[in-house]
């Protein structure tokens, strides 16, 4: 059974839902919304309580400025909202893609707040020699959803991400609306703030919690295998290899589970 609800967080409203029974979960994404974990929450729910939200600023999550920039910083302090909401001293977290920086923030900021952390695909450019190339790349992914809209701005990120050329972005949702403010959000308002964000190195080395950085199996092409492994290497920490790609968690939620039971338990 799922329960949905929602809290206020500074400037809007976040909105959540909870699975399961056990030990508390957290997995999350940016701008990924809470449904896109839901076959992974359903199949950790007889092990976890698996708390999913949608990021501040997307689907159910409104804010009072829609042109409010989101930045992992804020989004963690909304999930340290959540925490507190829930009564929540302390969480394992997954965090995938943007939700994996968000789960960096968290962690960097409130150490004592995170059990385990798993940051699955990260795109930390910060960390890259090339950094100054790839947020050149970001600005370009903005400019083109500001001149030429959502379509092409997917196919530029997609592009400049290293996936094929016959990948498309997100499945559409019952609502064009809803797709293209989401698009709106994530291009203009979330993008660069998020793939700019520099990880608190020494923080994220000396907290009381464990890290557990993330690649997908099939994700040998992507830009985020470099990231992946700049973090990992910062950190002292292998990559472990989770089931597919960037998107394995939607689209083998059982293999994925499996391997999260292994880490967490």
């Amino acid at each position: 059974m799922t329960s949905t609800n929602e809290i206020t967080i500074p400037g809007g409203r976040l909105h959540y839902e909870v699975r399961g029974d056990g030990p508390l979960l957290l997995a999350m994404g940016s701008p990924m919304a809470a449904d896109a974990f839901a076959p992974l929450a359903d199949a950790l729910a007889s092990r976890f309580t698996v708390v999913t939200h949608d990021p501040r600023g997307i689907s159910r999550s409104p804010l009072d400025d829609p042109d409010e920039d989101s930045s992992p910083e804020k989004r963690a302090e909304d999930v340290v909202a959540l925490l507190d909401h829930l009564g929540a001293e302390t969480a394992d977290v997954f965090g995938s893609s943007g939700g994996a920086m968000t789960t960096l923030a968290l962690a960097a900021r409130h150490p004592g707040r995170v059990r385990t952390l798993v940051a699955h695909e990260p795109p930390a450019l910060t960390l890259l020699p090339d950094a100054a190339e790839q947020h050149a790349e970001v600005d370009e992914i903005v400019n083109a959803f500001e001149t030429e809209g959502l379509e092409a701005a997917w196919a530029k990120f997609l592009g400049t991400s290293g996936f094929e050329d016959d990948e498309a972005g997100p499945p559409p949702s019952d609502s064009p609306e809803q797709d293209l403010e989401d698009g709106r959000r994530f291009f203009v308002h979330e993008l660069r703030t998020t793939t700019r964000y520099e990880p608190r190195l020494d923080a994220l080395r000396d907290g009381p919690f464990r890290v557990v950085v993330g690649l997908g199996a099939d994700s040998g092409g992507l830009l985020t295998r470099r990231t992946c492994a700049a973090l990992a290497d910062e950190l002292g920490v292998p990559v472990t290899e989770f089931p597919g790609d960037h998107g394995g968690f939607i689209w083998d939620p059982e293999g994925f589970a499996k391997l999260l039971d292994d880490i967490l338990l």
